[in-house]
C-alpha cells in the first residue's frame, strides 16, 4: 500500500513561476518537493498559532476576566508598541557601533 497520494492541481501563474524557479535552481528536486515543504510549513504555522492561542491569548483572557481593571486599552497598547517600534528602528546596531571605531 501506498503511503502517498496524487493530486492533480491548479495553481496563479505567479505561484507556478516560484515553484517552478525553486525546482530550476536546484534548491528542490521536484515540484511535489516545493509543495510539500509548502503544507509542512502551513502545518508549522497552523501549530504555532495554535500554541500562543493556548499558551498566551487562553491565560491572558481568564487573568483579564479575574481583574478587568488591569486591562490595557487598545489605543494605549498601540502606543507603547509604535513607540517601541520606532525605538528598535533608530537604535544604532552592534555594527553600526563598529564601524564608528
Amino acid at each position: 500500500m501506498r503511503n502517498t497520494q496524487q493530486f492533480s492541481i491548479t495553481l496563479p501563474h505567479e505561484m507556478a513561476r516560484v515553484v517552478q524557479e525553486k525546482v530550476a535552481s536546484g534548491a528542490y528536486a521536484s515540484v511535489s518537493e516545493v509543495l510539500r515543504d509548502g503544507v509542512r510549513a502551513l502545518m508549522d504555522r497552523d501549530l504555532a498559532l495554535e500554541r500562543w492561542l493556548r499558551e498566551e491569548v487562553v491565560p491572558g483572557h481568564a487573568e483579564y476576566r479575574r481583574d478587568p481593571a488591569k486591562a490595557v486599552d487598545a489605543d494605549d497598547l498601540l502606543a507603547r508598541l509604535r513607540a517601541r517600534r520606532i525605538a528598535e528602528v533608530e537604535a544604532p546596531t552592534i555594527k553600526d557601533e563598529r564601524a564608528k571605531d
